[in-house]
């Protein structure tokens, strides 16, 4: 019985493959998506986080762009001293050329220096105008939840 289990199971997740809208995403046509990230608590990034990777994982490589801009108290997310766990996450999703953009108006209320921050983020000056402008773009976008 347990095999039969097992094939039924195996038979049913090799069709459930998403099905992409046209046109469909291609290297010159990527999917584009700017997450918000405007909260630090560990909860809600570690979900946000977990999120990214399922995107990662449905899109053939090199179809997909996924910037991420912090700001506020997600701010707080990319700083050196924050959960090493997440870190890491996040580092590894940079490898996975997901972009990760901090602000810099949030930076100067709380004195925060970019040497505070993780190798590879960029910057900008109004964290939420630049979700504003991706979106402009073409880039949908996502909260974090």
């Amino acid at each position: 019985m347990k095999k039969i289990i097992l094939v039924v199971l195996m038979a049913v997740f090799s069709y459930a493959q998403t099905k992409f809208s046209e046109p469909q995403p291609t290297f010159d046509n990527p999917r584009k998506v700017v997450y918000s990230l405007y909260v630090g608590d560990l909860d809600t990034v570690s979900h946000t986080v977990g999120s990214m990777y399922n995107i990662l994982k449905e899109y053939p490589s090199e179809s997909l762009k996924i910037v991420v801009v912090a700001y506020g108290k997600g701010m707080r997310v990319l700083k050196k001293d924050y959960d090493e766990n997440t870190l890491n996450r996040i580092k590894s999703l940079m490898e996975y050329d997901v972009e990760f953009i901090g602000c810099k108006n949030t930076m100067e209320t709380m004195n925060w220096k970019e040497e505070d921050f993780i190798d590879g983020i960029s910057f900008t000056q109004a964290g939420i105008v630049e979700v504003i402008e991706r979106q402009q773009d073409g880039f949908i976008g996502v909260t974090a939840y």
